[in-house]
């Protein structure tokens, strides 16, 4: 189960990447309108969004008991990962 829950975990930290990834992008564009911005940070939320299910289902397929405990895991490091990066780029503004 300690195992499920540390893949979870990574999973989780894992399917943050795209949105970070997506924020960069969205930096250095400059002639795209707000649709263009939008779009860009709807398509890595949606590939976001795709690789948890993707760890989940993998997770359920190879070992059933500890999906649960997977999914939360995953699931809790994607928000405190979202958390502590709103955080740390907003301490840098300031």
């Amino acid at each position: 189960m300690v195992l499920a829950i540390a893949l979870g975990a990574a999973a989780g930290i894992v399917g943050f990447a795209p949105l970070v990834f997506g924020l960069h992008r969205v930096k250095h564009m400059t002639d795209a309108g707000n649709l263009g911005h939008m779009g860009v940070l709807m398509l890595c939320l949606l590939f976001s969004f795709v690789l948890m299910f993707a760890f989940a289902i993998l997770c359920i397929n190879v070992n059933r008991d500890a999906a649960l405990p997977f999914v939360l895991s995953e699931a809790g490091a994607l928000s405190v990962t979202a958390i502590v990066f709103g955080v740390t780029k907003l301490a840098r503004k300031s």
